[in-house]
């Protein structure tokens, strides 16, 4: 099957025939792949009046059933603290987090979700999971399943495991 990806990656053969350019083809096709799942999955999000990176601390929030600092959040979401604190309080303007002292530490603060927040993410997260659901469907099941284990075996020479420290657990 020729697509873009085979294209390139023909050229490249063409004018650098002293290069095996066949790793193009999956990091090309998983980069374009990563794009438009993310242009699909934004479709939800913006359904609800939020970013991605709005659902992200929400969905966090929401997953691990408990408050966190907004420490724990971009460590969680994998965004700066300043992007983190950008988001909470777009978040805490629109009445879906809250803010306040932590109960166990005085000198630090705890965001969580508000009953509207719980409500939207619910609701956003049930229609994210049947889009995904969709978007997964495209695949038979035996390669949706390969697919994941090879991905999960790639991802892990990427990632720290998650149950390292820094990630944030659900309480016991």
């Amino acid at each position: 099957m020729t697509d873009r990806v085979a294209r390139i990656q023909e050229q490249w053969r063409i004018e650098r025939p002293d290069l095996d350019v066949s790793p193009l083809g999956l990091i090309g096709r998983l980069h374009r792949l990563a794009a438009a799942l993310t242009r699909e999955l934004e479709v939800v999000y913006e359904a609800y009046g939020l970013s991605e990176g709005d659902f992200d601390v929400l969905a966090t929030l929401r997953r691990t059933a408990t408050e966190l600092t907004a420490g724990d959040l971009a460590t969680a979401t994998m965004v700066t603290t300043g992007g983190t604190t950008k988001r909470l309080d777009r978040l805490e303007r629109a009445g879906l987090v809250v803010r306040r002292v932590s109960e166990t530490d005085g000198r630090s603060r705890v965001v969580a979700l508000t009953g509207a927040g719980r409500r939207l993410i619910d609701e956003a997260f049930t229609t994210h999971v049947a889009n995904e659901h969709r978007l997964v469907g495209q695949l038979d099941d035996d390669d949706a399943a390969a697919l994941e284990r090879i991905l999960r075996t790639w991802l892990a020479h990427h990632e720290q495991p998650a149950d390292a420290p820094s990630d944030v657990a659900r309480p016991r």
